[in-house]
């Protein structure tokens, strides 16, 4: 029997698409992050004080449109230490970011303890957006055109941060930010109020990123359930060399790896599940081994900016 089937098929594309958004928009917020010049190592934690709030505003009122931008609303709130102690602060990046994950895995299952105790509550199916016609196309059509609204938001964000970096004055800027601070700032730009701004929609995209995983793709939030996603963000978001359309790329690649096990369990065949499980960082190890050489990261990526200093 073959395995690639129409059912395989489908359901490896339907993964990759349910795995890869959070991917994707963690990836988005990060390259903007990096071009204004902050090594956001903390994304993992914003997604998933994103995934906690998003899924506890969900549950709590009842609506999925206010869960999602509850998990905005979390990964700006675990951001916004990145910007005191990191951008206005100048304390080093790398170990800001990694207590803020820690904190953030700590606080979030600290908070699912004492809100739930041992109970998982679920919440209902998010509907789904069909467009007519296009959904009828074999195989592509549920993948991609048979699906939430927020998959349909995260797609679009690929043009518009292009549109951004190239034809706006806004992304000059922020890409000055990363890579000639001094300049912009002698060309009467606010470096710190820009990196700000990166930041914290950084912040706001991987925490919407965090509260689809939560209420989408598993509508039930569970301890430390990012595993690791945040990471393969931030190897996205260098490998991709400033170009959104890559990003989406390395999304549905690294989505794909993570969906591989349901994908081979619905065909039928028998695979080791820890070996499957390995895909997606065995990719990530492949490709930083054969790409990660030429990646082109900003000039002033990971220095605090002081005004005055050399």
């Amino acid at each position: 029997m073959s395995l690639f089937t129409d059912t395989f098929l489908i359901a490896l594309f339907v993964g990759a698409i349910s795995a890869g958004i959070p991917l994707l928009l963690a990836g988005l917020g990060e390259q903007l992050s990096e071009k204004a010049g902050v090594l956001n190592v903390g994304i993992e934690g914003m997604m998933l004080g994103g995934a906690y709030a998003g899924f506890w505003v969900a549950w709590a009122y009842d609506s999925i449109g206010l869960g999602m931008l509850g998990g905005v609303l979390g990964g700006l709130a675990v951001s916004s230490f990145m910007v005191i102690f990191c951008v206005r602060l100048g304390l080093n990046q790398i170990v800001v970011g990694i207590a803020l994950t820690l904190g953030a895995e700590g606080a979030t299952a600290l908070l699912h303890h004492i809100q739930f105790s041992r109970l998982y509550p679920r919440l209902p199916q998010v509907p789904t957006w069909r467009i007519p016609g296009l959904a009828d196309i074999p195989i592509l059509g549920p993948a991609l055109f048979d699906r939430e609204p927020v998959v349909y938001l995260a797609l679009l964000l690929v043009p518009f941060f292009v549109w951004l970096y190239r034809r706006t004055h806004l992304g000059l800027a922020i890409q000055a930010a990363g890579d000639k601070p001094a300049a912009l700032d002698t060309a009467g730009e606010n470096v710190l109020a820009i990196r700000s701004l990166a930041v914290l929609t950084c912040g706001g995209l991987v925490g919407l990123g965090g509260a689809f995983m939560s209420i989408v793709a598993a509508g039930v939030f569970v301890p430390f359930m990012t595993h690791g996603n945040g990471f393969i963000g931030i190897v996205l978001a260098m490998l991709a060399r400033g170009r959104p359309l890559w990003v989406l790329l390395g999304a549905l690649l690294f989505g794909a790896c993570l969906s591989a096990a349901t994908a081979l369990q619905v065909a039928g065949v028998n695979v080791p599940t820890d070996v499957v499980q390995m895909l997606p960082y065995a990719a990530v190890m492949l490709v930083l081994l054969f790409a990660g050489r030429k990646a082109k990261l900003p000039t002033a990526l990971g220095a605090a900016y002081v005004r005055g200093e050399r």
